[in-house]
């Protein structure tokens, strides 16, 4: 019997640089199970040559369906997102759940108990999403510019955190500035780009990793309001570079900020205080504060993850 197939149900070539997050988390998780001297394959698609194995373990992203197509001993489910009951019936996988005896991989507390009871699921796992190798150990910058960063993908809050900056916080600071990651152009449409930058705010789109890294190392803080996260792997990539959040703390954001990774909003008023308060701390205290960033960020490095994944497949 072959071992276990890491299915990711993705357009994109998993050998392609620059590869989305659930993408990558498939491909990191793959190359440290094959490390670990486990026999193990990875695909994004259902080719014969798959589909006539008998595998123990399969391991899917978001998409039950497969669970029809091909034999296993054991089905994982990995979710990373909301299973809506509408969008399951529309996308036939209902009838796959039922079927196959499927267990459930949620990657949070917040996402375990948002899930549908009505699901039938063998059983129910969380183990936490962890960081790729570029966000691990990333050297320490003490010395900081007064940048904050948005790199949350979806633009919710976000139009309320641009009429903010412009209102209250560039018009009494020259020196803040405002770099915009993630967010599709047509996400904006309300805003004149160009005419951001007259305000300090800049529209970056989708950059790599390493880019990231470079704006997360030099800036104050991430302002991560919190919402429709399952499990925010941006602001623990954050933290990562010793950057701290500006957050509500909503949805699964709620498990991973404290006092001392995190600066909480009571409501968007509250934005323009905590950038002040946060650019005005001295260095000892920030110092403090970014080793705290990191030190957290260590919990989901993929050496500690990998021990929750191999003691499950391997039973």
């Amino acid at each position: 019997m072959s071992s276990t197939l890491i299915y990711c149900n993705a357009k994109e070539n998993l050998k392609k640089k620059n590869l989305g997050g659930i993408e990558t988390l498939n491909l990191n998780l793959f190359k440290k199970l094959k490390k670990s001297k486990i026999n193990c394959q990875i695909s994004n698609k259902i080719t014969k040559k798959i589909s006539k194995k008998r595998w123990k373990n399969i391991i899917s992203s978001n998409d039950a369906t497969i669970f029809n197509k091909i034999s296993s001993e054991n089905n994982y489910l990995w979710l990373h997102n909301k299973l809506q009951i509408e969008k399951a019936f529309r996308k036939r996988q209902i009838f796959s759940i039922f079927k196959n005896k499927i267990n459930a991989i949620y990657n949070s507390k917040y996402l375990y108990n948002n899930t549908s009871k009505l699901y039938y699921f063998k059983k129910k796992i969380i183990i936490p999403n962890f960081l790729s190798k570029e966000f691990e150990d990333v050297t320490v910058n003490y010395n900081r510019k007064p940048f904050f960063v948005w790199s949350v993908q979806r633009n919710k809050g976000l139009d309320k955190v641009i009429d903010i900056w412009i209102k209250d916080i560039y018009s009494n600071n020259k020196k803040f500035k405002l770099f915009i990651f993630g967010i599709r152009k047509s996400n904006l449409e309300r805003y004149n780009l160009k005419n951001l930058s007259n305000y300090n705010i800049y529209f970056k789109g989708r950059v790599n990793k390493q880019t990231l890294i470079s704006f997360y190392r030099k800036s104050l803080a991430m302002i991560c309001l919190g919402y429709d996260e399952t499990f925010c792997l941006n602001a623990i990539e954050s933290f990562a570079c010793g950057l701290p959040i500006i957050t509500f703390g909503h949805t699964a954001v709620a498990e991973i900020s404290n006092k001392k990774n995190s600066f909480k909003l009571l409501n968007y008023n509250d934005i323009p205080k905590r950038i002040i308060q946060i650019a005005n701390m001295n260095l000892k205290s920030r110092k403090k504060l970014i080793n705290s960033c990191i030190k957290f960020s260590r919990n989901y490095h993929l050496d500690l993850i990998i021990n929750k994944w191999l003691k499950l497949i391997s039973k």
